[in-house]
């Protein structure tokens, strides 16, 4: 039987074009990945074909190039840009005499390195379960018991089915580990959201600079990487914008061509940090050639984790690589769409937290709310939050407030037992101001700058 080896750096990188030759960029993601994962790239093949071949994915012909290619540069491991079926793969690794890893298994295998936190260990584990446990076959078919015949006859159970049994169980045990993790994390936010201070994610391709810029703004200590996947842990920190805001920022995983759906399953926490923001930046490397794509992507996951209504910001990074001065760019309406900077230099910063703070507050409404005697708590948050304009009591011990919020966060109020919304102003912009977002009837009169 083929024996795997423990360990191996040395790769082959593999990408078919179908029905079209294979991009340069495609090529060069490839190999981002192999160095991300650790590996050194040795040699690379390349191929068009119309459709895969149900054997190896790649012709036999290719298949045999593949082997004379490990062959002669000593490879440890081929890996192949693409997504393999557990047959493609084992016979490729029969044929080769190498290991072989498929696009999800490397990117499963680089979210395992990167992962720091107990929560993101977990996922990652459990990803990898998932996506391993139809290729158990491979590593076990000498231990089959129940084939029958003189000297094969066992207890009933293959090792096979043992493995399955306790992947299984394993499974199970993780999966209640993370939704108590994720209980907590929902706890979280919705105190935070009883401190009805906007959220702000980041969100984007990987290495576009999502952590750079998060560090850049908050001052966090994130880890910065010139790599793809640096961070995949959520990280929230919260922050001061001009004119008083106060606003929770939170840097989430990158995502990437074909990520595998092991893993959007898994890291549902960092996707809920998008899913329930206020506004998403949308960070995109503005030096990438393919950078409408990227941004293709990034939208189709958004769309598939509920985010695509969420208004975004697009933040083109890196401008410094083009040698262009930080801007704003404006829609028809006059509202800010894109802002260029550069994270790493710092410039356009200033312009950004103008534009974050002009949007929440175009999306912020004044209301009148209800509470009962009893939230005296919600009431000290809101006074904290400095979003409270008027106070009134009732007779009844319940207490009228007079706030402006933007309004997914009065939505979130209402979720709060007691809570009620009794009046909701018009349509109204509100301008930056001492303390928090003091509002002003709109009129085609109102400028922002």
């Amino acid at each position: 039987m083929f024996e795997r080896p423990r360990s191996g750096e040395r790769a082959v990188l593999v990408r078919l074009g179908f029905g079209a030759p294979v991009d340069p960029e495609d090529l060069r993601e490839l190999e981002e990945l192999a160095r991300s994962a650790g590996a050194q790239p040795v040699a690379t093949i390349t191929a068009r074909r119309e459709r895969p071949d149900p054997r190896f994915f790649m012709g036999s012909g290719k298949a045999d190039e593949v082997r004379d290619a490990a062959v002669a540069s000593s490879a440890d491991v081929i890996l192949v840009d693409h997504t393999l079926t557990p047959s493609q793969e084992r016979n490729l690794e029969e044929h080769t005499g190498r290991r072989v890893l498929d696009r999800n298994s490397l990117i499963l295998d680089i979210f395992a390195q990167r992962a720091r936190s107990f929560e993101g260990k977990l996922e990652v584990e459990l990803a990898q379960l998932k996506h391993i446990a139809s290729r158990l076959v491979r590593g076990w078919t000498h231990l089959e018991r129940q084939k029958g015949g003189i000297g094969l006859r066992g207890p009933g159970e293959t090792q096979l089915e043992t493995d399955r049994r306790l992947i299984g169980q394993r499974v199970r045990v993780l999966t209640k580990r993370l939704e108590k993790i994720q209980q907590q994390r929902e706890t979280g936010r919705r105190m935070r959201a009883e401190i009805p201070v906007p959220s702000i994610a980041l969100v984007g391709y990987t290495n576009a600079g999502k952590s750079t810029l998060f560090r850049a703004l908050t001052g966090a200590d994130a880890y910065v990487a010139d790599q793809l996947f640096a961070t995949l842990d959520p990280t929230v920190r919260r922050i001061t914008l001009p004119g008083g805001t106060p606003v929770v920022i939170a840097d989430t995983v990158g995502f990437i061509r074909a990520l595998p759906h092991e893993l959007v399953a898994a890291f549902k926490s960092t996707l809920t940090e998008a899913r329930e923001a206020t506004l998403l930046l949308h960070v995109i490397d503005a030096s990438d050639a393919r950078r409408a794509e990227h941004m293709a992507q990034v939208d189709a996951v958004l769309a598939d984790i509920g985010a695509k209504e969420i208004p975004q910001i697009l933040v083109y990074n890196k401008i410094d690589r083009l040698e262009l001065a930080p801007r704003v760019d404006r829609d028809a309406d006059g509202r800010i769409a894109a802002v260029w900077i550069s994270a790493a230099e710092g410039a356009g910063l200033s312009d950004l937290r103008e534009a974050i703070t002009e949007r929440l507050a175009r999306s912020t409404r004044r209301a009148r709310l209800k509470i009962p005697a009893s939230g005296g708590a919600l009431r000290s948050r809101l006074y904290a939050a400095r979003v409270v304009r008027e106070e009134h009591a009732s007779e009844d011990g319940s207490i009228e407030l007079t706030v402006e919020l933007p309004m997914l966060e009065l939505l979130a109020l209402t979720r709060t037992p007691g809570v009620r919304i009794l009046d909701l102003a018009e349509d109204m912009a509100c301008m930056p101001a001492d303390g928090f977002l003091q509002s002003a009837p709109f009129s085609s009169a109102t400028r922002f700058s």
